[in-house]
């Protein structure tokens, strides 16, 4: 059959093909005018775009606005211009929905990639690192999954299938495969959570129970930390999440606290000098401020002292430094102050299995083994 047997068929006229032709035309033209207008007084507002999020979104969107949905378009507005015959008018709307709809999921598709990309740049202060990659895959993946799969479902209810029993399938089949690798899953939104929520990041120094160690990477199901003894360390991102995390790389300052214990023959007048002599002691080291030297306990073995200080800094190896000058200098204070440090003395009494004439006479002393005198009873410090 040729062209206009073809419109003969479908009662179309010469002069409303033509009509329809012009308005597809000019419906190409205006449209992707205005698009492109559109774009470059977006580009012409590229300077605003940090400020202006919006702006950067819809620049990138627009960018992915389809030719030959443009096309489709201007063809089906031609084509509402003609008088076409009942079931031609039904097939006029599918197509309008699934052109519409496809452009639409392409938009959306580009603006979750873009939204989700300025927020980790925001958020990860810039930085591209391995984290935001893992939470970018994982959340843009999910997303626009979610969009194709939501546009599909609504083609195919468009055309008048039923889905209402293919949903129910495919949620079923979601159960049994989420049953099946709820390990795997549970350490992707593991990872999913780590990207987000930040509790650590690479380059960061953490401790947990089990061990400690510097993070090397966060992948999508397991995190590599290098351990303070030198090997590898891989352990599942869902795990290590259920455990008490210590970041380091996060302290801002250093609490310090230590006991002193001296000899509790030790007099009163004496021990009152340590504190102030010892405050001095630390008040002088450079980055340090003190908290507290104060007498807490008062024991038949020992006197003990809190000493408490704060490092303005985090560092490590200040905080090493630092606390081996306090403790020689305290070490050295208790020396010149004629302090012990020594516990008090105790004393173990030997004794040796008596007779019934003698377990009447209870001495400290008894006999030595081989019979040649008595032991006497020593001070074991």
């Amino acid at each position: 059959m040729d062209i206009r047997g073809y419109f003969t068929s479908l009662d179309i006229g010469w002069t409303n093909a033509t009509i329809a032709v012009v308005v597809a035309v000019l419906s190409f033209v205006l449209i992707h005018g205005a698009v492109m207008l559109f774009r470059r007084r977006l580009d012409q507002l590229s300077g605003a775009r940090a400020q202006r999020p919006i702006v950067d979104v819809l620049a990138h969107t627009l960018a992915r606005t389809s030719s030959l949905a443009v096309l489709a378009t201007s063809l089906l507005i031609g084509a509402s211009v003609l008088d076409l015959p009942p079931p031609w008018n039904q097939r006029i709307s599918h197509l309008w929905f699934i052109t519409l709809g496809a452009q639409l999921a392409l938009w959306l598709h580009r603006a979750i990639g873009v939204t989700a990309r300025r927020y980790f740049r925001v958020h990860g202060k810039n930085q591209e690192n391995e984290q935001v990659t893992v939470a970018h895959t994982l959340m843009i993946w999910a997303l626009q999954w979610s969009v194709w799969t939501v546009f599909l479902l609504a083609m195919l209810s468009n055309l008048g299938i039923n889905v209402t029993t293919f949903v129910a399938s495919l949620g079923i089949g979601g159960i049994a495969v989420a049953l099946a690798v709820q390990n795997v899953l549970g350490d992707l939104f593991a990872s999913l959570s780590i990207a987000i929520d930040k509790p650590f990041e690479v380059g960061d120094s953490i401790s947990v129970p089990e061990f400690s160690g510097t993070i090397e990477h966060v992948g999508l199901k397991t995190t590599r930390i290098r351990a303070l003894s030198g090997e590898q360390i891989v352990i599942a991102n869902a795990e290590l999440l259920r455990k008490t995390v210590h970041n380091f790389k996060r302290m801002n300052t250093r609490r310090v606290q230590f006991n002193l214990r001296i000899n509790p023959a030790t007099p009163p007048e004496l021990a009152a000098k340590l504190p102030p002599q010892l405050s001095a002691i630390i008040d002088a080291k450079e980055k340090v401020k003190l908290d507290h030297v104060n007498l807490t306990l008062l024991d038949q073995n020992f006197i003990e002292y809190d000493i408490v200080y704060n490092l303005s800094e985090a560092d490590y190896g200040l905080f090493l430094k630092t606390q081996q000058q306090v403790l020689l200098e305290a070490m050295a204070l208790c020396r010149d102050l004629g302090i012990s440090t020594a516990p008090r003395a105790q004393q173990l009494v030997l004794s040796k299995a008596a007779g019934p004439e003698q377990a009447a006479n209870d001495s400290p002393a008894v006999k030595r083994p081989d019979g040649r005198g008595q032991a006497q009873a020593r001070p074991i410090h």
